[in-house]
């Protein structure tokens, strides 16, 4: 690795501008978290209110962890592959994933309210199901809440480590903590594909207990890469209205963000269409049953807006160089593919709830205000805190320079 003389930018490159917008947004993140949140709650306890704000609550709980653990995993392959271009947008994720812990605190509704939304979560659902039964040794609720805390500890360890050591670089400039980092990414790669693909399982799959797929993990790791991408070039396009980090960021790095987006929602399709083929050509009832639901009443309309939604249209729209290196397209593309991500775990979430078609509701509105509160409020605060790239970074001159060819 080469140590060349890292570029000096000035601290209006780095920090966050001094206009009243960026710097209240903390603090206005975190009041409209919280308040959606004591809303949420206080309408969950009415009256047959108790499933659906706990289902509301779990789509948006899996929908704001998913980018923090794409931005983990973007951060890690950043390292394992010892890439340099990425390293003046790195600074985003690295914020982004260090929500880690705030999200494992969020999550303990989901723990405490397990028996409104899984199914053999109830001992007579074991009793007087043989297939239930026979899963129990894994699918029991001391099991489930161990694996659940197992793994937001593994997600926040290892967040931890590579913010931690990325931030104190800044001070220090040393070269090692990068070659550390490095040597740490090939394990970290292997915990976190096992963490998230269990994860998966125990909070999706299992709503349906009935059902499997062994390529549950992965589809829901795609959308996780899909909205991280959509996520950096969301908040850099952002930054640079407010003309931060506009000549750092350059339209190269944009250019790439787009096409890693471009790449990874055919890789979603892809996935997505594999799983459903598989099932499809086997034609076992209760593989099949899964898909069913999803085909039926209203929630077939949802499937068709998803997979146009989520394949069709930003294929074709991102497909040209020119509307990836343009924010004004760019921007779009992003907001559209963070959006059709909600609807894709709606999709997998809502219908054990509603299986007579789709109904959206304001707990629907108030979970999503709430978690994803949270989520900015400390975002924003990391934002304010450190700088927005990692300045002594012995890539960062390859980062500034980076061109596409």
């Amino acid at each position: 690795m080469s140590h060349a003389a890292t570029p000096t930018l000035s601290q209006d490159q780095l920090r966050l501008p001094r206009s009243a917008v960026w710097r209240s947004l903390p603090w206005a993140a975190a009041a409209v978290g919280l308040l959606a949140l004591v809303v949420h709650w206080l309408l969950g306890r009415g009256a047959g209110a108790a499933r659906q704000a706990h289902f509301s609550y779990l789509v948006a709980m899996l929908y704001w962890l998913s980018i923090a653990l794409g931005a983990l995993f973007f951060v890690i392959v950043q390292f394992a592959t010892k890439a340099g271009w990425s390293v003046v947008v790195r600074r985003l994720a690295e914020h982004a994933m260090i929500t880690l812990p705030l999200l494992g605190l969020l999550f303990v509704p989901i723990v405490g309210g397990m028996h409104e939304l899984f199914h053999w979560s109830h001992p007579e659902a074991m009793q007087h199901d043989a297939l239930l039964a026979s899963k129990a040794p894994y699918l029991n609720v001391p099991f489930f809440s161990a694996r659940a805390l197992l793994y937001f500890v593994t997600w926040t360890a290892l967040a931890w480590l590579f913010y931690r050591r990325s931030v104190r670089q800044d001070l220090d400039g040393a070269p090692q903590a990068t070659e550390r980092l490095q040597r740490l990414s090939g394990p970290a790669i292997i915990l976190f594909a096992l963490t998230v693909t269990f994860a998966a399982f125990d909070w999706l799959m299992s709503l349906d207990p009935h059902w499997y797929s062994t390529m549950f993990g992965v589809y829901y790791f795609a959308g996780c890469v899909v909205a991280i991408f959509a996520f950096l070039a969301l908040v850099g396009l952002l930054l640079r209205r407010a003309r931060v980090l506009a000549d750092v960021i350059t339209v190269e790095h944009y250019h790439d963000l787009g096409k890693l987006l471009f790449g990874f929602t055919v890789f979603w399709t892809y996935i997505a269409f594999s799983q459903f083929m598989l099932i499809w050509y086997g034609n076992l009832p209760e593989e099949t049953i899964w898909y069913a639901r999803r085909l039926i009443g209203s929630w077939g309309q949802v499937t068709l807006v998803l997979a146009l939604g989520h394949f069709v249209v930003p294929f074709f729209y991102l497909m040209t160089r020119a509307t990836k290196r343009r924010g004004a397209t760019l921007l779009p593309a992003a907001l559209w593919l963070l959006t059709v991500h909600y609807l894709d775990l709606y999709w997998l979430v809502m219908p054990i709830l509603h299986p007579e078609g789709a109904r959206p509701c304001l707990l629907d509105l108030t979970a999503f205000l709430g978690v994803g509160g949270c989520f900015v409020a400390l975002f924003g605060r990391q934002l304010r805190r450190h700088a927005l790239v990692p300045m002594r970074d012995p890539r960062l001159a390859e980062s500034l320079a980076f061109e596409n060819y």
